[in-house]
């Protein structure tokens, strides 16, 4: 039980720092809360679900085939690890050049808007053959195939409610993004993508 609270944790704080992290889909969403409110960063939320679930999916499948290959942990493990530092810098560096208004002109139907800065972010993409792909590893040693819809539902979640809650905000306040405590709040995350990026090479030692 332990162990699978403690992978529940990771997973959720490691996702954080990709779900709260300010990019283009970050800043649609502040633009379509502005006019919209709640329900736009809801529709954008399914809109990034219906990119992310097929691909988590293929990536469990992926593990499970992999896993012939007696190296192939240690590869995911070392690779997740470098991404983990690599988010960290480009986030960090991201969060400190922020601007004060980062609204954009959008027009389309938010749900589209989710399923195309989804699919079109290498940033995302990156994230889950790196970083999501070994934490599907990860979760299939302890759940097995079911590992994969354990990190996913553990996730999405996230999405929904850091969507659907910055819309909000949004409409209740155009400058939320310009706040100190939003940047501390990332840096912090940063610092905890380092610290699991760590962690990862620590478990390869014997």
């Amino acid at each position: 039980m332990t162990q699978i609270l403690e992978f529940a944790i990771i997973v959720i704080v490691i996702s954080a720092s990709g779900v709260m992290a300010p990019g283009p889909l970050f800043a649609a969403n502040v633009s379509y809360g502005l006019r919209e409110g709640t329900r736009s960063g809801i529709k954008m939320a399914i809109g990034h679900t219906i990119v992310e679930f097929p691909l988590v999916i293929l990536l469990g499948v992926g593990v499970f085939s992999l896993e012939i290959f007696p190296e192939f942990r240690t590869v995911i493990s070392i690779f997740g690890a470098i991404t983990l530092f690599v988010f960290a810098i480009l986030q960090i560096k991201t969060v400190l050049q922020k601007k004060d208004n980062i609204t954009l002109n959008m027009k389309q139907d938010p749900l589209v808007t989710g399923i195309v800065l989804s699919a079109l972010n290498p940033f995302f993409v990156i994230w889950w053959l790196t970083i999501g792909f070994k934490l599907i590893s990860d979760a299939m040693l302890i759940w097995a195939f079911s590992g994969i819809l354990a990190v996913f539902f553990l996730h999405i979640w996230m999405d929904f409610a850091w969507l659907g809650g910055v819309s909000f905000l949004a409409s209740k306040s155009s400058r939320i993004l310009s706040s100190r405590n939003y940047k501390v709040f990332m840096m912090g995350l940063s610092l905890m993508l380092v610290y699991f990026g760590i962690s990862f090479l620590i478990d390869l030692i014997p």
